[in-house]
């Protein structure tokens, strides 16, 4: 073949390579633009306004609470760029995209950084979206595609972002962004987030409430101030921090705007339990996403009982007004009115599903005096009291109780409630004294554990803790669904030490049912999402179903219908057992009285709560049918005067409970395992002759007493000498006594009740042969929460810690402490030395107490008692007392 043909034939074969080539190129075009562009809306869609279906909220029989209405429609007050607030803007820009006045839609330094994070982390794990990506991806992309974390949809996404930056200017899409962002709470667009946060228009917002909302974009239901105010303040503080970064502040400003308080409070509009509502939507938007809630067509049946909610707020609107003598019920009571209370909340549940039949969470969510949109049944706050029942479960509880190496208590164990000093961990790691006092600052010696419960004696529950342990009160609380305690806690725990949310802890009493965990439901159902279907649609107890059902045709999305029993937490006997307590009215009658506002028509079981400084209290009980919390306080954590749990949460708790129940719930019932045994009430063991009151009481299955009492003895007594009858005593001369022998800890008890103490002979005499007790040890019988580490001598006065001022006017003999210390077993030592700063104050031979007179000296003092059991043997000295004297200071 010619050179020319070969030529020729290149040529032509050239041409068809080229022809092929660019067919196969253009291919490949137009299957990456179908695969990856073609589906795509034109920007233009933004500026469709098309109306759409409203969603509804609704009760469990079908009545509206609310109507959420379209978005996009009217209702909604589109801003121009020039109303907002400088630092909106600014605080929108800093948070969400810094670089947004410099790039076309995308930023390529944030694709940069985050290509870098995907490879470190081997997926998608950072996503670098623009404010324009962001608009491109919530208004032009569909539901499906705009939660999938590929690339494929970043692609789709930039592409988007990149053609909106050339129909926009930048002004237009901040607008935009700022109009259409969701903000929570129903909230699309600055404007009406203005007005649900802080009832005003956006154009009058402050610079600290702009760094809030801006703040609440990324993750509005966790941030939600209406729902965790502390969250919201943590996330503020973070804005601010990023718009001095940014350049919009200096270090000056940002500190003055973080310190400018926040005072949430919203608009009149038409709503019923707006609380829960906006916990509906919190709910809804986690389960189905903010964008498919803004395309509405939704209808939501809720758990609420929209006549007993009403009920409900009528209820506590009353009771904080007698509370407080206002309104109709204004009175002449001086003290009424200092009481300083505003704020309330309630949270009814039923019992067996979990269902939220009622939540209120202030009695006026419009008012802007107590943050009234804040809802405190949502809010963490420390539950005083009301958490005591937990520690004394883990304590009766056989399996919690082996974890922690101890023999279970039971109902009758016998608590010493004595003046205590404990040794408690700091945050810091030290180790420091802590003496508990209990509510009426009174002492009431050895009180079963049904007593102790019942009266919600302090003293007795922290002893009970430290026997426990307090990460054993964590584990139990936390699996019964608290699962606030995530701070360091000392024994204060058990008296309200930790945060709690008034819907977790009336939740968790669910346990004292069956001894199984109960979670709280809001949603029956959703009508509108398609294959979702609602398998077990649950109505309250004893309420009958509609005749026509509405919610016959709904679906359920990702959290199915509560299971009949959850997670067994307890044993059943161990549940009974708290709640047969909690529900024991002449039990509690010393503390509370028989005719408190805890004693009902019906069997109900309750508990009070009162923190320290008196700014929260609670009511927590419950039926067979339903669980009832109360809160009262003061928005504002002011503190109340004088309101207790039984006093402000109380007679809520009692109204909200006969409201609840229509008709009177079954009683309690016992089951298998638990055996009821006649007891002496002051010891807990089996009764004996010289027992002075009996009665009955409850223990789990093999636990029960098997030993008489051994505490009171009858002695024969030499009525000349007062010592104990000899074979010589004459007849004439001879009377019986019974003591009550206790340990010598409880003498002073004793002494200040008018209680006759034995005399040293008697003593003697019954400790040559004591009778056998309960677990074999005559001390541990009265003082079970005891470890076998307690020291021989015991410092029982002055109290640690305690602090004191040296009056100018008074003779120094005047100004004096007692200083007393006992040996713990009430035997007599050889010798016995009261120490202060290293200084003998007194002493005393062959003697078990010693007590003496210290004139008080300005400074800080040490004391101790220290001393020998026999002569010539080793020292032993008990723990130091630290006390604070200081010059008199007047008011």
């Amino acid at each position: 073949m010619t050179r020319r043909k070969w030529v020729a034939l290149f040529k032509r074969n050239a041409l068809r390579l080229t022809l092929a080539g660019t067919a196969l190129v253009a291919l490949m075009g137009v299957g990456i633009f179908q695969w990856l562009l073609a589906d795509l809306p034109a920007v233009t869609a933004l500026e469709l306004r098309a109306a759409r279906p409203t969603t509804q909220i609704l009760d469990r029989n079908g009545k509206l609470l609310y109507e959420m209405l379209d978005a996009d429609a009217g209702k909604q007050l589109d801003l121009t760029l020039s109303r907002v607030p400088r630092a909106c803007v600014q605080a929108t820009i800093a948070t969400e995209d810094s670089r947004f006045f410099y790039h076309p839609g995308v930023d390529p330094l944030a694709i940069t950084r985050a290509i870098w994070q995907n490879l470190r982390s081997g997926g998608v794990s950072s996503g670098a979206s623009t404010l324009t990506q962001q608009l491109a991806r919530n208004l032009l992309m569909g539901e499906t595609e705009r939660y999938q974390t590929s690339y494929r949809r970043k692609l789709r996404e930039a592409y988007l972002a990149w053609q909106l930056e050339r129909h926009y200017d930048k002004d237009q899409l901040l607008a935009l962004y700022l109009n259409q962002t969701y903000y929570g709470n129903f909230a699309f667009g600055l404007e009406a987030a203005a007005q649900i946060f802080f009832a005003k228009p956006a154009t009058h917002l402050s610079a600290a409430e702009c760094a809030l909302l801006a703040g609440l974009v990324q993750y509005p239901t966790g941030y939600n101030p209406l729902l965790d105010p502390e969250a919201a303040k943590g996330r503020q503080l973070t804005v601010l921090r990023l718009m001095k970064e940014a350049g919009y502040l200096d270090v000056t400003s940002m500190e003055e705007i973080a310190r400018e308080p926040l005072q949430y409070h919203s608009r009149l509009f038409d709503i019923e339990a707006p609380h829960f509502v906006m916990y509906v939507q919190d709910l809804l938007v986690q389960q189905v996403g903010a964008a498919r809630l803004r395309e509405g067509g939704l209808r939501v049946y809720t758990t609420l009982d929209l006549d007993l909610q009403r009920q409900a707020e009528a209820a506590v609107t009353r009771r904080l007004a007698q509370l407080t003598c206002q309104g109709v019920t204004a009175c002449d009571d001086p003290a009424a009115h200092s009481r300083r209370v505003d704020n309330a909340a309630a949270v009814v549940l039923d019992s067996a599903t979990g269902d939220i039949l009622s939540l209120i969470g202030s009695p006026d969510y419009f008012s802007a005096t107590i943050s009234g949109n804040v809802n405190a049944a949502l809010v963490k706050r420390q539950p005083g009291s009301a958490i005591k029942p937990f520690t004394y479960a883990a304590a009766l509880d056989p399996r919690w109780s082996s974890r922690t190496g101890q023999p279970p208590l039971t109902a009758a164990s016998i608590l010493p409630d004595l003046p205590t000093t404990f040794q408690v961990e700091n945050v810091d790691g030290r180790w420091a004294p802590y003496r508990p006092q209990n509510y009426d600052r009174q002492y009431h010696g050895p009180v079963s554990v049904r007593t102790a419960l019942a009266n919600s004696y302090n003293i007795p529950a922290v002893a009970t803790l430290d026997r426990i342990g307090v990460e054993t009160l964590r584990q139990l609380a936390g699996q019964a669904g608290i699962e606030t305690f995530t701070g360091r806690y000392g024994l204060a725990l058990t008296l309200g030490g930790g945060d709690v949310r008034l819907l977790d802890l009336t939740a968790a009493y669910g346990i004292f049912d069956d001894g199984r965990t109960l979670t709280p439901r809001a949603i029956l159902g959703i009508e509108g999402l398609g294959d979702w279907r609602l398998g077990d649609w649950r109505l309250g107890i004893g309420e009958a179903a509609p005749a026509q059902s509405p919610v016959s045709n709904l679906s359920f999305p990702q959290s199915p219908p509560p299971q009949s029993s959850g997670q067994q937490i307890i044993a059943p006997q161990t549940a009974y057992l708290i709640t047969d307590i909690l529900a024991d009215n002449g039990a509690r009658a010393p503390a509370f009285g028989i005719n408190s506002v805890l004693n009902l028509p019906f069997p109900a079981a309750a508990k009070t709560g009162t923190t320290t400084d008196w700014r929260d209290n609670w009511t927590v009980g419950y039926s067979t049918q339903r669980l009832v919390g109360v809160w009262v306080g003061n928005a504002d954590n002011a503190p109340m005067a004088g309101v207790s749990g039984v006093d402000g949460a109380g007679p809520i708790w009692h109204d909200l409970m006969r409201l609840a129940h229509p008709r009177t719930p079954r009683a309690f019932a016992q089951p298998e395992g638990l055996v009821a045994v006649e007891i002496c009430a002051p010891s807990g063991m089996l009764p004996a002759p010289d027992c002075p009151r009996t009665r009955r009481e409850l223990f789990i299955e093999g636990a029960q007493p098997t030993h008489p009492d051994d505490q009171f003895r009858r002695v024969v007594l030499d009525l000349a000498t007062g010592l104990p009858a000899t074979a010589a005593t004459p007849e004439n001369r001879r009377g019986a006594k019974v003591f009550w022998m206790l340990p010598p800890i409880y003498h002073d008890w004793m002494a200040a009740q008018g209680i006759a103490i034995a005399p040293p002979a008697v003593a003697m005499q019954m400790a040559a042969s004591p009778a056998r007790t309960t677990d074999g040890n005559f001390q541990r019988t009265a003082n079970v929460y005891l470890k076998e580490t307690t020291a021989p001598l015991m410092l029982t006065q002055p109290n640690s810690f305690a602090a004191y001022q040296l009056h100018p006017g008074l003779p120094a003999r005047s100004q004096r402490l007692r200083i007393a210390g006992l040996s713990a077993d009430g035997s007599s030592w050889a010798t016995l030395r009261l120490m202060v700063d290293g200084e003998v104050l007194a002493t005393m031979q062959d003697a078990a107490r010693i007590s003496s007179w210290w004139e008080m000296q300005l400074g800080a003092h040490r004391f101790w008692i220290e001393g020998e059991a026999v002569a010539g043997a080793a020292t032993v000295r008990s723990g130091e007392a630290l006390i604070q004297v200081d010059e008199f200071q007047s008011n």
